[in-house]
């Protein structure tokens, strides 16, 4: 194996250019997922980009249109603890607290896990339920991409080869709004088995937002915006959330692999998504 090519570039442009060059060049970030990779001999990059001197990928900012940019350099640890995020924000705080252990919280970045997209890892789902932007840099210049359309299949993304992601967009929190996130695993900090990440806000007893992401159930987190939107101005009654949990295991598409059977993903939807909502419910209720 042909050792790599070193570099460190201080921008944003320069990273870009280095990709361009050379389609088998890869970028270091917090390295936890790219190392593994390599270790594993699935990846043998020509060169490494390490990205640890471009400081505008390690700042979390509020911008004036109220979204919240995080730097792809930011790291899981520190995403736990952003006090920007807030009201039903927080459910990526809290995704981002159940990511494999500290050492991994503590080197891994929010950048290289949305980039290295696996299905049954945990910010994926929760960015789905939160409608984040993923900012990309490339050889045409800066897009942001909805987290929906980001995800596209079993570990692929919107990324072409010679992009860099810069951050993850994050638009205002409904005003009164609380997040839930919930995960299964087969040991604490592994990939999930399946989970579910709730945004929700209430007009007393009567919904008046709701959104839902589904994860590990498929080849992409799983939302019906048309199914949530039905369910505004009604109240959490549990033939309601019944049907609609019904529509989120037919729209599923999960596998059997070692960690659960495909038929054991589809009973744990309609479980998570009644606790997770039930959560969002009661945190709402002890702040009124």
């Amino acid at each position: 194996m042909t050792e790599a090519r070193y570099f460190e570039p201080e921008t944003v442009d320069e990273v870009v250019a280095l990709l361009a060059a050379d389609e088998d060049a890869k970028c270091v970030a917090g390295g936890a997922s790219l190392v593994a990779m390599m270790n594993a001999r699935l990846v043998e990059p020509s060169q490494l980009i390490s990205l640890r001197h471009v400081e505008e990928l390690q700042k979390i900012e509020l911008n004036e249109d109220g979204w919240l940019q995080i730097g792809a350099l930011v790291r899981h640890c520190d995403v736990v603890i952003a006090a920007e995020l807030t009201e039903g924000n927080q459910v990526l705080s809290q995704a981002a607290g159940l990511i494999a252990n500290p050492v991994i919280r503590d080197m891994g970045t929010i950048g290289g896990s949305v980039g290295h997209f696996d299905p049954a890892a945990d910010y994926p789902v929760a960015l789905a339920a939160l409608g984040a932007e993923i900012e990309i840099a490339g050889a045409n210049g800066r897009r942001s991409v909805p987290a929906g359309e980001f995800f596209i299949d079993w570990y692929e993304t919107a990324l072409a080869p010679s992009d860099l992601i810069t951050s993850i967009r994050v638009p205002p929190a409904p005003v009164g709004s609380a997040g839930i996130y919930e995960k299964l695993a087969k040991v604490q900090g592994d990939m999930g088995i399946a989970m579910v990440a709730v945004v929700m806000a209430m007009a007393g007893d009567a919904i008046n937002y709701l959104a839902v992401s589904v994860g590990g159930c498929g080849p992409t987190p799983i939302r019906l915006p048309d199914a949530e939107q039905a369910l505004i101005g009604g109240s959490v009654d549990d033939a309601a959330l019944q049907d609609f949990s019904n529509k989120l295991v037919a729209a599923s598409d999960p596998v059997d692999d070692v960690r659960a059977s495909a038929a054991y993903r589809k009973v744990l939807i309609p479980r998570f998504v009644a606790q997770a909502i039930d959560k969002a419910k009661a945190k709402l209720g002890e702040a009124s």
